[in-house]
């Protein structure tokens, strides 16, 4: 399914509805690429109607992937009728609104993700080995999303500088009109916040490539990083059969 683009210029949606939804299949990972069909990302799926579950329904998932906390799940529930299993893993240990409280850097945010969460990006990793196609999402699909399908991406063997556009193509899907209305409540809510826009809407690739290098440093690679958080090599192995063709 592909699709065409809309009048912006920006691509037009896969599943109507969705926000920031796509494949990741067709990256490069040596002289292979990442296949398509089995692992989708995206922001939340609250504002799916009957056309966008019904396009969801063609992408025949098996399981979708939920980053969010109790929270943000009870103020933008997914819609009922997707005919797929629905794992909650929320990633964020605390609210999403201390990230602009304390007014923390992208790069901070990432950083005390894979070092708070690191067992339920695990977890992420053995719900995309176990059961496939699969849909990873958050509420933006940028941050959470960004990061768990990064890691997944790069064990995977997926080059980095393919890994560190896919994670960068988020900006570019983000409407203007969200973006928008997004900073203006905040800024309302947090009016001395830094890092209020690169939280809300940016996805640098500067960012990410900090956060492999980190992870580089630290384990050795972000299998190591999997490895050391209790991901078996026989997952791993099995990672790079299911995703990369």
């Amino acid at each position: 399914m592909t699709a065409a683009d809309s009048p912006d210029g920006a691509p037009a949606p896969l599943v109507a509805g969705a926000v920031n939804l796509r494949d990741v299949g067709g990256l490069p990972a040596g002289d292979r690429r990442t296949r398509h069909g089995v692992l989708y990302r995206s922001g939340n799926l609250a504002q799916l109607e009957s056309r966008g579950i019904e396009d969801l329904s063609r992408l025949r998932l098996r399981r979708i992937i939920d980053l969010r906390s109790d929270e943000e799940v009870l103020h933008a529930p997914s819609p009922t009728g997707i005919a797929a299993e629905i794992v909650r893993v929320p990633l964020f240990l605390g609210s999403v609104a201390s990230f602009f409280e304390n007014d923390i850097s992208l790069a901070e945010m990432y950083r005390r993700l894979v070092d708070d969460s690191a067992d339920r990006v695990v977890q992420v990793v053995r719900g995309i080995v176990s059961d496939q196609p699969v849909l990873v999402h958050c509420t933006v699909g940028k941050d959470r999303t960004g990061v768990a399908v990064a890691l997944t991406l790069a064990a995977a063997g997926v080059d980095e500088e393919a890994v560190i556009a896919d994670y960068a193509r988020t900006e570019g899907l983000l409407p203007a009109w969200r973006n928008r209305g997004v900073i203006e409540r905040l800024r309302a809510l947090h009016p001395r916040a830094r890092h209020l826009e690169e939280l809300a809407t940016r996805s640098p690739a500067h960012v990410m490539k900090g956060l492999l290098d980190d992870l580089t440093t630290r384990f050795g690679s972000a299998s190591d990083y999997l490895r050391a958080s209790g991901l078996s090599d026989d997952e791993l192995r099995e990672l790079r059969r299911v995703l990369v063709g």
